[in-house]
């Protein structure tokens, strides 16, 4: 939506990064403060809220108003913050122990899914009924989803505890268990890196194409689905490969590799690119960018204290959306200072290379 709503907001379209940066901070409370609720409430009931808080959002930035806008992006943010550690705390009680990277590469997939819906519905909709309406139509979608899984809280919202603290200072707690045990600080060290690349690229990859490329919104939104849909199949393949060949640190290691090369790789991207070389690159892009959340949620559910899962996801997940508020930011500083959209994606995948290679060398060692 943001080449178009931002000619009606009066705003760059590369203004998106700050929407995006909001959205994160409403997710860095909302997944800090999952813990409680979701033992108070259950998982479900916890999901149904942010499902509603997204819609409450999305129907705020459909105002068109900027400062409503913003707010917006607050609510969207602290809506979807809960809903991984919520999930997470059904995941560990019934995943397989030989599949258990793969089946939160699996859940994992609903990420990238949701984009490839977005890439290749919401310019159709922008085109036939404005961003405003298509911000509206996408509410309602998440507001269907949240009544269609109300039959399933009574077997998943069990054991729940009403004294559970849910206190402002219980909503940091996760966070001080993950800064205490040395697995989980390193988890929430890649995820603060790999989370940067993986929003530069959701994003601005759109406007990229749009402005550098001069592509039309309904092709450039196709682009975008391809890298989601890569990343789909990417989350299944290195949800396998972790279980079965490689473990789980030297994926992420990989992955890092990857991202950071194809983040290099913009700067070699022109409008003379064939097609099938645009859609290659966005599908190795986002299987590598985006395709990294299974491997590592399943790492930190297999090194958190028993019965701390929620709370340590919750906890590392807190510092990777400080990462996905950080990264929009430095992006635009970086265009601000006159640098291309590819020199941005540049400057942003080289801490990630640092990552990858640190993982495979401390492994190797």
């Amino acid at each position: 939506m943001a080449p178009v709503a931002s000619r009606d907001l009066g705003v760059p379209a590369a203004s998106v990064g700050y929407f995006i940066s909001l959205a994160y901070v409403g997710s860095m409370l909302g997944s800090a403060a999952a813990g409680g609720w979701v033992a108070r409430a259950g998982p479900i009931r916890v999901s149904q809220v942010g499902l509603a808080l997204c819609l409450a959002g999305l129907a705020l930035a459909a105002s068109g108003w900027l400062p409503l806008v913003l707010a917006g992006a607050f609510l969207i943010g602290l809506g979807y913050g809960p809903t991984t550690p919520a999930s997470s705390a059904i995941l560990v009680r019934t995943a397989p122990p030989g599949a258990f990277s793969l089946v939160f590469s699996i859940k994992q997939t609903g990420v990238p899914a949701g984009g490839v819906l977005a890439g290749a519905l919401v310019p159709l909709l922008v085109l036939a009924v404005g961003w405003q309406w298509s911000a509206i139509a996408v509410g309602a979608g998440c507001l269907a989803l949240a009544l269609v899984v109300a039959p399933v809280r009574a077997r998943y919202d069990v054991d729940l505890n009403p004294r559970a603290p849910v206190s402002l200072a219980a909503a940091f707690q996760p966070v001080r268990l993950v800064a205490r045990v040395p697995a989980l600080r390193e988890m929430a060290l890649i995820s603060f890196v790999y989370g940067g690349v993986q929003i530069t690229l959701v994003t601005y990859l759109v406007s990229f194409l749009v402005e550098s490329f001069a592509l039309a919104l309904v092709f450039a939104g196709g682009v975008m689905a391809v890298s989601q849909a890569a990343s789909v199949a990417g989350r299944i393949a290195w949800g396998v490969l972790a279980d079965r060949a490689l473990g789980r640190r030297r994926m992420l290691g990989l992955l890092g590799l990857g991202m950071g090369a194809c983040a290099l790789a913009t700067l070699a991207a022109s409008p003379e690119w064939p097609r099938s070389l645009l859609f290659a690159f966005a599908a190795v892009f986002g299987a590598t960018a985006v395709g990294w959340n299974g491997v590592f949620l399943a790492h930190v559910a297999r090194v958190a204290p028993p019965g701390q899962v929620s709370q340590a996801t919750g906890g590392c997940l807190a510092i990777t959306f400080l990462g996905v508020v950080l990264t929009p930011l430095a992006f635009n500083a970086v265009l601000a200072a006159g640098a291309s959209y590819a020199l941005a994606y540049a400057v942003l995948g080289v801490p990630s290379l640092a990552i990858g290679a640190w993982l495979l060398l401390r492994r190797a060692r």
